[in-house]
């Protein structure tokens, strides 16, 4: 809360000074004797407090309609932010190839996920200015945050990403073009998609080729990431004799060309990350990217509070004037 009109609480001040000097002169005396032996008989009555409570209650009614005067306010604004012209649209691979552990963390084995989410978390993380959204995908894609600035938001939702959230496949013609899709009616300097994935599009509703055209023709840089190690790698599965899961080599099958394609066809370009260093490497090139800062307008609103401290003050001096005439009421 604030006040438009704070030196009115200057005021406020005055109260006890007013107070302590009508106290020092005491109440003025309601009748006049011409001797104290007519009111001898009265010299053991009990004082009552009534009218210093009444006093009590103008006073505070006049404190009230003080702090009226200081207009106070409640403000709702938001502060000029410098926000980049960079929009970006991460698109995560959640296939089951995805757990394969040929990546380390902190020197223990993980698989292809936790890095990637460890790494896209820093890159989020060095880049409070950008518009981030994210997409994720396996058989199909679906939009896991739009485009924000509120990156604690977009953060927790890239922690719920797990491997088996979505049907199985990898469909990375649709991921690129929801990815594209949300950057279609932005307006921005620089619009970037970042695809990571570590297989072969095996969905054919939207080929890769068809989302790279789209991107191309709305002006979208695609960086495209192949994620995986080269030769075979460590892949967890269920052995049917035990039922438990044990890790078995198998192929890398990242369709590089493809990939290649996209990036070239839309002036981006194309990484392999092949350790968690590549990777952590290759993001941070693409944290390198052209930023432009445009500052946004700041608008303030308020809500007047005037009324707050109106009301109860009319309510008091109501109550001190009411009060001094019915049950307090003072001789003249």
């Amino acid at each position: 809360m604030t006040f438009a009109h704070p030196w009115f609480l200057l005021l406020l001040l005055v109260i006890p000074l007013a107070a302590w000097l009508l106290g020092r002169r005491g109440p003025r005396p309601a009748f006049l004797y011409s001797s104290t032996a007519l009111v001898r008989n009265l010299a053991g009555a009990t004082r009552s407090s009534a009218g210093a409570a009444l006093l009590a209650l103008r006073w505070l009614a006049l404190a009230l309609f003080i702090m009226a005067l200081a207009r106070p306010q409640k403000i709702e604004s938001q502060t000029t932010v410098k926000a980049s012209g960079v929009d970006i649209v991460v698109a995560v691979d959640l296939s089951t190839s995805m757990e394969a552990m040929d990546f380390e963390l902190n020197g223990k084995r993980v698989n292809r996920l936790v890095i990637a989410k460890d790494v896209l978390r820093r890159f989020i993380t060095r880049r409070p200015n950008d518009r981030i959204g994210l997409v994720a995908f396996a058989g199909r894609a679906y939009v896991a945050s739009p485009l924000t600035l509120d990156h604690d938001a977009l953060l927790t939702n890239l922690e719920r990403l797990e491997i088996g959230l979505i049907e199985d496949r990898t469909a990375i013609g649709a991921a690129l073009a929801a990815a594209v899709n949300r950057l279609r009616d932005v307006q921005s300097k620089s619009k970037i998609v970042i695809l990571m994935t570590d297989g072969q599009n095996n969905v054919t509703k939207i080929t890769p080729e068809k989302a790279a055209d789209a991107a191309q023709s709305l002006g979208v840089k695609v960086y495209t990431i192949g994620v995986g190690t080269r030769g075979l790698a460590p892949t967890p599965v269920v052995d049917p004799w035990t039922g438990q899961r044990v890790l078995q080599m198998r192929p890398v099958d990242i369709d590089e060309k493809t990939l290649q394609a996209i990036a070239e066809q839309t002036g981006g370009k194309y990484y392999r990350a092949d350790s968690t260093d590549t990777l952590r490497q290759i993001y941070a090139e693409i944290d390198r990217l052209e930023k432009t800062e445009a500052e946004m307008k700041k608008f303030v609103r308020r809500h007047e509070l005037m009324a707050w401290f109106v009301l109860p003050g009319l309510l008091v001096l109501l109550a001190e004037v009411g009060l001094g005439h019915t049950l307090w009421r003072r001789l003249p």
